[in-house]
């Protein structure tokens, strides 16, 4: 057909949604480790990966030895693309995927496990590495240059946050300064109800030249299925628009004959290849989506929507445009949502929380105190992306002045900040503000009850719905626990701090590829009811006799070293499993008596305190909101009981929990 048009992108994504994984963190340390490992075969040197089929499937095939994937993909050499692709987006590697040396940094953290907050900004040292690699990652839209990380910090700057609708439809067509300018105006607007994001969305699409002549052709020739196909500006091919030919001819009859046809626009619509784009259209259309219904009351189920009303065929056609490409375009954007966000959260500044994405309290300070600058790098191409550099180095405008950054946080929070370590106070203060809401809004006491629950029968999809799908099962594990006892002890104590864990800016945990749970090291001082002592708190998932294998040793060579590391506190340790081998439980009472010794043989000492638990009695002290003084004491007692092992647990632990009017959970 003459005046083809052709699809030109009009927004931005980080990655490819080919390839979507949880444990987000821990798979690119883990490939990145993988790639490095491949690479540096010898028989692997200088060969060229684009273009290179053979070798690409070779790497799929070593990631599937390592497994890292399962499965036999039906093109192996696309999915090692698509694994890869993203991690050369974000520069870690280059185009051959050779790891960079931005690359080769963020695996001398990973193998460190050093994640230290060691930046003004105070985020772990690897989220500050892919902080600096998302302000240098750009895409090509159309042949514009756009840096999405750096237009969603000068947008988030000058609209305090996005709501999610804002994030996935509005954020990513921010291609250059104008449209970036009406979208900020557009959210500010809507705000005050004067635009919805649809309305964004349509005044950028037919602000593009290509959707303006598809509109002029529609409107100036004979309607067929080659033309509509043709209007439809498919990214892949006109021919999976041909659906839409029965769909326009559907709707004309209905508007302009009156024909009782809802039941066969309805059906229409499911013919539709996305299965989103179908569902807007039925939504938008149908107030009812039983079929009965529709057959019954006919065209009365259909909503008042403009279409409906056209009164001449251009109103019809520009509708029916208009309503093709915004569904389709809200159907890719929202495709996106996912892997931006993924992207995004790895930086640790960027929080999703209560339906709407802004920057956390430090970052959002440093970025105030920068935004209009961001403009000057936001639409240009940086040759630095594979390097590993300062801040500074990247751009003059993104060096941090500390004066400036405590000035703007003091005023923010209200407080006297004048060095790091008055900025460290005030931030940990708010981070523990939102983790105390955190616990209000998302893990109460019966979400916590129901959470061990699941671990107990290992409902791990349930799990990661509930707490996150970027931490593996044992550290979620860990950190419900962590959460438990921190309810237990009146929420008091450093728990973010106890937990060891690696969490995200929301804090919820992630996972790193290190592996090596840390311990719940939990300090309390002297009350009347106890002295002053540090209690460790093991947590396994294992049972059986994985349970033996993996935890007798581990758990008590933990709490001995610790001891002999710190010869005058007073230490004992809470083992919490979702199963008690009895041999465990053996093994542990008879620790009692035994000398421990350490690595050299030099120094030892006389009997540890290791106290056994299951979930289901934790679960009882949990529902009937038994504190940690009483369970002190109910431990202590059991500690220096003399019964048999298996006697000792029924009596001690199941029996005293009972004691709290306790019942079967």
């Amino acid at each position: 057909m003459a005046n083809k048009i052709s699809f030109k992108s009009y927004c931005w994504a980080i990655g490819t949604t080919s390839y979507r994984t949880d444990k987000f963190n821990m798979s690119i340390e883990l490939q990145m480790k993988l790639l490095k490992e491949f690479r540096e075969r010898a028989e692997n040197a200088g060969i060229l990966w684009t273009g290179n089929n053979e070798f690409q499937a070779e790497y799929y095939e070593f990631l599937r030895t390592k497994d890292f994937v399962k499965g036999d993909a039906p093109r192996p050499d696309k999915d090692a693309r698509e694994k890869t692709s993203g991690l050369r987006d974000i520069g870690l590697l280059d185009d051959e995927r050779n790891v960079t040396a931005a690359g080769r940094a963020l695996i001398e953290i990973a193998e460190r496990e050093d994640f230290a907050a060691d930046n003004l900004l105070e985020i772990p040292r690897d989220s500050y590495l892919y902080l600096k690699q998302l302000l240098k990652t750009s895409n090509d839209v159309d042949g514009k240059t756009v840096r999405p990380f750096v237009v969603f910090l000068y947008v988030v700057s000058k609209v305090e946050y996005l709501t999610y609708e804002e994030f996935t439809y509005l954020l990513p067509l921010c291609i250059d300064k104008e449209t970036t300018d009406k979208v900020i105006d557009c959210v500010l607007a809507s705000r005050n109800g004067n635009m919805n994001y649809e309305d964004i969305i349509l005044t950028v699409l037919m602000g593009m030249e290509n959707y303006k002549r598809a509109l002029e052709l529609l409107q100036g020739n004979e309607i067929t299925e080659e033309l509509i196909c043709n209007i439809g500006i498919n990214r892949k091919s006109a021919r999976y628009d041909k659906p839409y030919y029965v769909l326009y001819k559907l709707l004309r009859n209905i508007v302009f004959e009156n024909e009782n046809l809802a039941l066969e626009l309805y059906e229409a619509t499911k013919k539709l290849t996305n299965s989103k784009v179908g569902g807007a259209w039925r939504k938008y259309f149908f107030s009812s989506s039983a079929r009965s219904v529709i057959l019954r009351e006919g065209l009365s189920v259909l909503n008042r929507v403009p279409i409906l009303n056209a009164r001449t065929e251009e109103m019809f056609n520009e509708e029916f445009f208009k309503l093709m490409h915004l569904f389709k375009a809200k159907a890719t954007l929202s495709d996106y949502f996912d892997l931006n966000r993924r992207y995004f959260k790895i930086t640790d500044i960027v929080l999703f929380e209560d339906d709407k994405v802004k920057l956390d309290i430090l970052p959002k300070c440093y970025i105030e105190n920068i935004a209009d600058d961001l403009l000057e790098i936001a639409f240009d191409k940086t040759e630095l992306l594979s390097e590993d550099v300062e801040l500074e180095d990247i751009h003059p405008c993104l060096f941090i002045d500390t004066d400036k950054l405590y000035q703007k946080l003091g005023r923010v929070l209200g407080k006297s900040v004048t060095d790091k370590e008055s900025a460290h106070k005030v931030i940990k203060d708010e981070r523990y503000a939102r983790f105390n809401k955190l616990i209000d809004d998302k893990f109460d006491k019966e979400t916590l009850i129901t959470l061990f629950n699941h671990f107990e029968s290992r409902n791990d999809d349930e799990i990661r719905a509930l707490v996150t799908d970027n931490a593996d099962i044992p550290t979620i594990f860990e950190y419900v626990l962590g959460i438990a006892w921190y309810v237990i002890s009146n929420r008091e104590g450093d728990v973010l701090d106890y937990m060891n864990l690696s969490l995200e800016a929301d804090l919820l945990p992630k996972t790193h590829a290190g592996g090596g749970e840390a311990d719940i090291v939990w300090k309390y001082e002297k009350t009347e009811v106890y002295p002053q002592h540090t209690l460790l708190i093991e947590a396994t998932l294992a049972d059986g006799s994985n349970q033996r294998r993996m935890e007798m040793e581990p758990v008590s060579r933990h709490l001995g070293d610790y001891c002999i590391a710190h010869p005058l506190e007073e230490v004992y340790c809470v083992f919490i499993t979702t199963y008690l081998n009895v041999n465990v439980i053996s093994d542990f009472r008879a620790r009692r008596y035994m000398e421990y010794y350490n690595t050299a043989g030099t120094d030892y000492i006389t009997g540890m305190k290791i106290l056994p638990i299951q979930t289901s009695e934790l679960k009882t002290l949990l529902r009937f909101d038994v504190r940690y003084p009483q369970i002190y004491k109910m431990l202590d007692k059991a500690h220096n009981s003399s019964e048999a092992p298996k006697e000792w647990y029924e009596n001690n632990i199941v029996r005293e929990t009972g004691n709290y009017n306790g019942q079967e959970i």
